[in-house]
């Protein structure tokens, strides 16, 4: 059997291979041997995977511990009545982590490649709550003369903004520390391409694809037998190559071949994930139904109901009416600086396609000299965007204060009026232009069900890396999994997006 590593470098590894002796060297990432040497033993494979695992657990409950003592001191400080603490406070930790095991979120990190605290933040919610609800009905067994409720609400949100900011920087550090997750990928080259970009677009994520297998060479692995010779085979394998996942796409009609291979790389402990092609189409927002023993995706509607329509513009109202209230003596000290660097209006406006295809001019301060359209095919040479986009990394055209602007992405400031007037939101599928827009086909076009947005997915992504194709099919997956959390999350991800300046 031929296996592909990661650079492109084969190494033949014969199907029934005897188990590796201490001394016996192999081709790992790059083509680059790796020598063990004699009397030391390495730990490997499935095995390096339960040491990564548990860095990141015991890491989450440290965090979590000093989430939990951090918020009562701070509360201490805080609450306008002193707040003095028991001897029985400490039953606070107990309950604290069991809570999380519970609830799952110290084993979230061992079935995800991708190690995010935001989408946890419900949960830790939820943990907060349980912890003040019971040091405020515990009279003045952990909280002498008893919590009151305005000492309880700090608490709570303390506690629950410590756990999220605690949380994040433990996996930040954990990252750090664990070497990074070795995977084997299992499917076709296409998709291995598109798995090893992923990976490589940092943002939690900490892995690489040291080999690739066709699904056509895997077959002894999707056997419906057990056979503890076969298992043997294949641990061995996972040690030689340092595997400590395996990633599989399957195709459409192999179910159950890719049931027995799963079951059989779980056996030898190789933490595997799937990439679902059905999730292409309705996204991630489904349930899961039981009937009696029958597991059924439910697959929600696609667009919005007419509660969660009204929901959304009222949260964009509220949003863009606070920020232009926050922003104003911004947006007036910056259209002084756009009339004392160049000529030309203050503002851009540039027609853009919206919700159910209306057209509408989209707002934002002018970063270009006027003539800039002009210009455009004079520099088409220069362009480095892919899928018809046009985009130059040092474009002439941009003005000094321009230049300023696009780092700061203080030049979308102006779009909070595109929401007010309603042609807007705050989170949504990218607003293209016309020219973009026609080239969308088919289901795609279903992005335009919600208004386009001020940030979204693709923000998040780096729009300037993004091609067209995969950028609609994100705005896609959006509508089709949109939820007030998603939004919000979105938002909160933007922010670190915009001041690191990834999106340039």
């Amino acid at each position: 059997m031929s296996v592909e590593t990661g650079s492109s470098t084969e190494a033949s590894v014969p199907w029934a291979a005897p188990p590796l002796a201490p001394t016996r060297g192999f081709l790992g990432l790059g083509g680059k041997r790796r020598l063990l040497v004699s009397g030391i033993s390495e730990v490997r494979g499935p095995a390096a995977s339960l040491r990564r695992d548990s860095l990141f657990r015991r890491s989450l409950a440290v965090a979590d511990i000093l989430a939990l003592v951090g918020a009562f001191l701070l509360t201490a400080e805080i609450a306008t009545r002193p707040v003095r603490l028991t001897w029985w406070a400490l039953i606070e930790i107990p309950i604290l982590l069991i809570g999380a095991k519970l609830t799952g979120l110290y084993d979230r990190d061992e079935t995800l490649m991708r190690k995010t605290t935001l989408d946890e933040a419900p949960k830790l919610f939820q943990l907060a709550t349980l912890c003040t609800v019971v040091a405020w009905l515990s009279g003045g067994f952990i909280v002498a003369d008893a919590l009151g409720r305005r000492q309880a609400l700090i608490l709570w949100l303390v506690l629950a903004a410590l756990l999220i900011l605690f949380r994040s920087v433990a996996r930040i550090v954990a990252l750090a520390i664990a070497p990074a997750e070795r995977c084997l990928f299992i499917g076709d080259e296409m998709s291995a391409a598109t798995i090893r970009s992923k990976l490589g677009c940092g943002g939690g994520v900490k892995a690489t694809v040291v080999a690739h297998l066709d699904l056509d060479k895997v077959a002894p692995w999707s056997s419906d037998s057990f056979s503890e010779s076969r298992l043997a085979e294949i641990r061995d394998l996972a040690q030689t190559l340092d595997v400590h996942r395996a990633i599989i796409a399957p195709r459409s009609a192999d179910a159950g071949e890719m049931l027995n291979l799963v079951r059989t790389l779980k056996a030898v402990g190789v933490r595997v994930s799937v990439v679902p092609r059905l999730l292409e189409v309705v996204g991630s927002s489904v349930e899961f139904d039981d009937l009696h023993g029958v597991t059924v995706m439910g697959v929600r509607r696609f667009d919005l109901t007419r509660s969660s329509a009204k929901f959304k513009r009222m949260f964009d109202l509220i949003g863009a009416s606070l920020g232009l209230l926050a922003v104003s003596p911004l947006l007036i000290a910056i259209a002084i600086a756009i009339k004392l660097d160049s000529r030309g209006p203050v503002f851009f406006r540039q027609l853009r396609v919206g919700r159910h295809g209306k057209r509408f001019y989209m707002l934002k301060f002018r970063t270009m000299v006027p003539e800039a359209e002009d210009m455009k095919d004079d520099l088409r040479h220069r362009n480095e965007a892919m899928d018809g986009l046009f985009k130059i990394a040092e474009d002439p055209r941009i003005t000094r204060v321009g230049r300023w602007l696009r780092r700061s992405a203080l030049d979308e400031l102006p779009q909070l009026f595109n929401i007010v007037r309603g042609e807007m939101s705050l989170v949504g599928p990218r607003p293209l232009v016309i020219e973009e827009d026609q080239r969308i086909e088919g289901w795609h076009r279903r992005r335009l069900e919600l208004m386009p947005g001020m940030t979204g997915p693709w923000q998040i992504l780096g729009p300037a890396r993004v091609p067209l194709r995969e950028m609609v099919a994100i705005d896609y997956l959006y509508v089709a999994n949109w939820s007030p959390w998603t939004d919000i999350k979105i938002l909160l991800r933007t922010v670190p997006h915009v001041v690191g300046r990834r999106g340039l």
